[in-house]
């Protein structure tokens, strides 16, 4: 009976201590943030079901192999990274982008259109993503005028001409 009772006991501390261990290796992987704090399950859907309709949308529109689902996804992450000057990281996609059969002139032109584009800004990065895919579409998009480029409503106005200088009359 006593070898029973010290059984139980051995295996409910190691049961508790299992649970321990478990519960705070997932504490540790979400990085130490409540749960409150993670993202919804349901704009993680929304996020992932906008990225199922971006493809399809560029599936649609592009005809070729530049279409195919994972050329667009593959593409659009290579465009991306060379914008954020990871050239390592762009070159391993790129090597699957090819190993794929997909156009590296179609790389090409989208990240033509996005230097054309103009500057982003770097913790905007739905601008980012969101200008990616429009070059993707379309990389012949021709730059949208930026209002901070425009020269100030001052400089608009022609100026006046200057006051003409008092002469004298030559003898």
């Amino acid at each position: 009976m006593l070898l029973h009772i010290k059984t139980r006991s051995l295996f409910a501390v190691l049961s508790l201590a299992g649970l321990l261990i478990t519960s705070g290796a997932a504490f540790a992987q979400s990085g130490g943030k409540p749960a409150e704090q993670a993202k919804p399950a349901a704009e993680a859907a929304k996020d992932n079901q906008k990225k199922i309709d971006e493809i399809a949308e560029a599936s649609r529109v592009l005809k070729g192999p530049a279409g195919n689902p994972e050329c667009v996804w593959l593409g659009r992450r290579v465009v991306t990274l060379l914008w954020r000057d990871d050239l390592d990281t762009a070159f391993r996609h790129l090597d699957l982008y090819d190993r794929f059969g997909c156009p590296g002139a179609h790389i090409q032109a989208a990240f033509r259109c996005l230097i054309r584009q103009g500057n982003i800004d770097p913790k905007a990065q739905e601008t980012l993503n969101g200008r990616v895919h429009s070059c993707w579409l379309n990389p012949a998009m021709n730059p949208e005028p930026a209002a901070a480029t425009a020269p100030p409503a001052d400089a608009a106005k022609p100026a006046a001409p200057a006051p003409a200088a008092p002469t004298t009359p030559a003898k």
